[in-house]
């Protein structure tokens, strides 16, 4: 593995952890984040559209350009909300 590797990597950890103590401090994120994904579930541009959606109506900020970190994040909210449908 790469430095670069490594570095991207760091970078990603980092800002995923950074995003995680967002939304501890501030719980209804969560709640929200699941609202907008359920809403544009099964559509083709569903994590623009969440993310836009999600950047316009909380704190959280989700670039146009998504980082590793925010598609990361992007998908797994989408599966979350794919395994709820799963379950009902």
């Amino acid at each position: 593995m790469s430095v670069s590797d490594i570095k991207n990597k760091e970078r990603v950890i980092n800002e995923l952890l950074r995003f995680i103590r967002k939304v501890l401090d501030e719980p209804e994120i969560c709640d929200k984040a699941k609202e907008i994904a359920r809403k544009y579930s099964g559509q083709a541009n569903a994590a623009q559209l969440i993310a836009e959606e999600l950047s316009s109506t909380t704190n959280v900020n989700i670039p146009i350009e998504h980082s590793d970190a925010d598609s990361l994040f992007l998908e797994v909210l989408q599966e979350l909300v794919k395994d709820e449908k799963a379950l009902y």
